[in-house]
């Protein structure tokens, strides 16, 4: 579980610069990637989530 909260850290971080890019700068490039992110952070999210669930179910 360990890697997964990992993995989800590192998406989020690593949005930071275009986070930047978007807000500070007005580059629309940069925002499409902050959507394409956070999709794939939400997807990992549902993951972490439905794995916790049938852990917690189990006992």
């Amino acid at each position: 579980m360990t890697n997964k909260f990992n993995a989800l850290k590192d998406a989020v971080m690593g949005l930071e610069k275009d986070f930047e890019k978007f807000y500070d700068k007005g580059n629309a490039a940069a925002g499409t990637r902050i959507r394409k992110g956070l999709q794939d952070i939400k997807n990992m999210s549902q993951e972490i989530r439905l794995e916790v669930q049938n852990i917690k179910n189990k006992d």
